[in-house]
């Protein structure tokens, strides 16, 4: 006998269909299992956890020769997510599972999508990719997702699709059976969930670094990359942390865009059916490239995808491998990353915002002295020339002075830097009509909206003479003096907001 079942495979972030067909010849008695259709290892080996799962959940493996078929059969499967549509199939093919009535509301085997790990006791275990599975089964008009129930909230966030949170074989086979009653999951509230994150950090816990905090609201003002240099201890990690509560909150669209691509690369946290808060990733110096980019045989999201919508931190920024550094400068540029393999091209979205941070020297401090200054020299020129023209601001931390650290007076607070970054943020989407950040505009949008006065220019010109900037720079210049200006709440851009952005390409002349 013939089953068909519904399933999914996934191609980056995004779900494809995946029919398991299951054939059953009753003639053979003790051949054995067959599955076909490019499966990896972990996909080959199903058809023993399957086994063991119908047995320990009271069923018995259809004898016979048993052909499962993987479609389409071009593009590789992997993962244990095909269990679940297994056992469905061979309980279909040997008659455990009956066709639904006309007046059943049991849910309709043609019209539902299965996916799941089998436990050999018969649980379901949860897999990855949940909440692009329930996009594809609403695209497909399927009505019903059985899946497991770890993955039930995250997946009921896609509403036209009644999503069933499933524990065990058993209650597979009671709700098509019509047994166990059907009660879909569900949909969260997801603006409420948003609302109610609150940052991790506030920057009124960080006593001085004024002048870092002014830096940071600019920065996330315009969405504008951010380098801090300073001293061993001087709170550069802890600032990074604090960044994303001065950042925008999300949107509904942007959380599920997030909490997507963390469902995909296996990375949502348990319990959580939705990222609420903007990402900071913080990979170690010593990751490689296909760990920041993405990669692998079959492409997983790397660091840079994972830190969509928020903060890429990079700490000990020189420390990194150059050539890892390198393959950051075109996602930095395009906001999406494409790993090509022989098979397949897929596209990762990387709009994130590059926070990075690093001492003067491999000591950690500052040197006095010439000496010092060639010893910075050197550690800096570790970063190349392009890299750190992609770097809107170049900011200095000093070592806190005692003196603030035990001052009873607290810093400014993420709720103040938050208020005048959402102020300049809404300028620019009155003044752009849209969302579109200072620092994402094109050559066109910065002509047009970027207007210099005439002591601006002049003070412009002289700093690219002076300190022999890029045409990348100039452009960087321009629009970082566009965010200072709305700031203020300035239709021009005076030559103090010039002034002011310029100190930020210092470090440009070290390189």
């Amino acid at each position: 006998m013939l089953a068909r079942v519904q399933s999914y495979l996934l191609q980056g972030i995004d779900a494809r269909a995946c029919e398991v067909e299951v054939d059953v010849s009753p003639r053979a008695n003790d051949a054995p299992v067959s599955i076909v259709g490019l499966p990896d290892a972990a996909v080959k080996e199903a058809h023993e956890r399957v086994r063991a799962a119908l047995a320990n959940s009271g069923y018995v493996f259809p004898p016979g020769k048993t052909l499962i078929n993987l479609a389409p059969a071009d593009i590789r499967k992997e993962g244990p997510v095909y269990d679940l549509p297994i056992a469905v199939g061979l309980l279909i093919a040997s008659g455990v599972i009956r066709a639904p009535q006309d007046d059943s509301a049991a849910p309709d085997v043609r019209r539902c999508f299965f996916a799941g790990e089998l436990a050999l006791d018969g649980r379901v275990r949860p897999i990855k990719g949940a909440l692009a599975l329930a996009t594809l089964a609403r695209d497909k008009r399927a009505t019903t997702l059985l899946l497991p129930a770890a993955n039930a909230e995250e997946a009921a966030i896609v509403q036209g699709v009644d999503v069933l949170g499933v524990s065990t074989l058993a209650e597979v086979v009671g709700l098509l059976n019509g047994e166990v009653e059907s009660t879909p999951v569900p949909a969260p509230d997801v603006a409420g969930m948003i609302r109610a994150a609150t940052p991790e950090i506030d920057f009124e816990q960080i006593r001085g670094q004024e002048a870092v905090k002014r830096a940071i609201v600019i920065a996330a003002a315009g969405a504008h990359n951010l380098l801090m240099i300073g001293p061993a201890g001087s709170g550069k990690t802890m600032m990074a942390k604090a960044l994303p509560g001065v950042l925008p909150s999300l949107t509904p669209d942007e959380a599920i865009e997030i909490t997507r691509i963390y469902s995909a690369a296996g990375e949502l946290p348990s319990g959580r059916g939705l990222i609420t808060t903007r990402p900071v990733r913080t990979p170690h110096h010593t990751a490689s490239s296909a760990a920041i980019v993405g990669g692998g045989m079959i492409p997983k999201p790397g660091e840079i995808s994972l830190a969509h919508r928020g903060v890429l931190f990079l700490d000990e920024l020189a420390e990194f491998p150059r050539y890892v550094l390198e393959t950051l400068r075109q996602p930095m540029e395009d906001h999406v990353v494409t790993i090509a393999r022989a098979h397949a091209a897929v596209r990762f979205p990387a709009n994130f915002m590059l926070v990075a941070a690093m001492n003067p020297t491999t000591r950690g401090d500052v040197v006095a002295g010439e000496v010092g200054r060639r010893e910075m020299d050197r550690y800096i020129g570790r970063l190349s020339g392009p890299l750190l023209d992609r770097i809107d601001i170049h900011v200095e931390a000093p070592a806190v002075p005692v003196a603030q650290l035990q001052a009873p007076a607290r810093g400014t607070s993420t709720a103040a830097m938050r208020a005048q970054a959402s102020e300049a943020r809404q300028r620019q989407i009155a003044r752009q009509g849209g969302a579109t950040p200072n620092s994402r505009l094109s050559g066109k949008q910065l002509d047009r909206f970027c207007v210099l006065e005439e002591d601006s220019r002049t003070l412009l010109s002289h700093a690219m003479s002076e300190l022999g900037l890029s045409a990348r720079a100039y452009d960087k210049i321009r629009r970082l003096s566009l965010t200072i200006a709305d700031l203020e709440g300035a239709d021009r851009i005076r030559t103090e907001h010039v002034s002011e952005a310029v100190q930020y390409r210092l470090l440009d002349r070290r390189v």
